[in-house]
């Protein structure tokens, strides 16, 4: 899924680019209004990330102008404005959520991953697998979460990929190369430490004993497995 991150603070920008990777996304930048037309037009997100005073033209202008032209892609505004008005003026153009700056990055995540839930059950993504089990989870790719009985836990992008393809390779083990290819991207570079922290972070929160996991095992040395 591609989100477009228009933002003239670099700073920022890379802020809430680092995060949108972290889930999962893939990432188009754009520094002012202007170039964030250009470049919606160019690279056609599935969501948009939109400052509202930006250089050239407005978050606001941004916005009614790509709902002008017929799309549906979910709009975040990103705004120290905090006026009240300033929301509902963004949420009456056609915008569907509002960060107020400085923003936590759990309160990012979580709108994101609310906002995303919405577009997928209004327009299902190719990306996306179908729902699946692991263990004993049923995982729901389109809602970002898995259930344990009555227990939801939520799920970024990247975490069901990395599930799915655990689900999809029972009993085999997948080496770093072969999850980081299919769960990150052949041109992403890795940190020697990427892999090991998501899978720990995910273990926390779906296995019922992080300390002797039973849906991703460690092979030491290899990789990783899940053996059903």
């Amino acid at each position: 899924m591609k989100v477009l991150v228009a933002e003239d603070d670099a700073n920022i920008r890379k802020g809430l680019v680092d995060i949108l990777e972290g889930e999962g996304y893939r990432t188009v930048e754009a520094a002012d209004g202007t170039e964030a037309l250009a470049v919606f037009d160019r690279e056609v997100p599935d969501l948009v990330l939109l400052d509202i005073m930006m250089p050239g033209r407005s978050g606001y202008d941004v916005c009614r102008e790509v709902r002008r032209r017929g799309s549906e892609a979910p709009i975040i505004f990103v705004s120290a404005k905090s006026e009240e008005i300033d929301k509902v003026v963004g949420l009456e153009l056609g915008g569907d959520d509002f960060v107020v700056k400085p923003f936590g990055v759990r309160e990012v995540v979580a709108r994101i991953r609310a906002v995303t839930r919405r577009c997928f059950a209004r327009r299902p993504h190719v990306d996306l697998p179908a729902p699946f089990a692991i263990g004993d989870l049923d995982v729901s790719p389109a809602e970002l979460r898995a259930r344990r009985g009555d227990v939801a836990i939520d799920l970024s992008l990247r975490e069901v990929r990395i599930l799915d393809l655990l689900a999809r390779n029972r009993g085999r083990v997948l080496d770093r190369d072969t999850l980081f290819n299919h769960c990150w991207g052949l041109n992403y570079f890795p940190a020697s430490r990427t892999l090991d922290q998501h899978i720990s972070r995910l273990r926390k929160r779906i296995e019922l004993d992080p300390a002797n996991p039973r849906i991703i095992r460690t092979v030491h040395g290899l990789g990783y497995r899940y053996d059903g």
